[in-house]
């Protein structure tokens, strides 16, 4: 494993990113499948989004939210 997806994760959780949308970007970054759709959030789906594409400054909108 890089160290850029543990970097990422610390710098996340270190700025209060929503839970949702670090999760999210965990699994789309490792591209795990995605969660049933009743487990999907608007955070899991931007974070999924991103760490897919391997975006690493999006987690900046999420820092401060919480989950719907």
């Amino acid at each position: 494993m890089d160290t850029t997806y543990y970097n990422m994760l610390d710098t996340m959780e270190k700025t209060g990113v929503d839970k949702q949308y670090l999760d999210g970007w965990a699994c789309g970054y490792l591209h795990n499948p995605r969660r049933g759709q009743q487990y999907v959030t608007e955070g899991y789906e931007a974070g999924y989004a991103d760490g897919f594409g391997k975006v690493m400054d999006g987690y900046k909108a999420w820092t401060g939210k919480k989950a719907a």
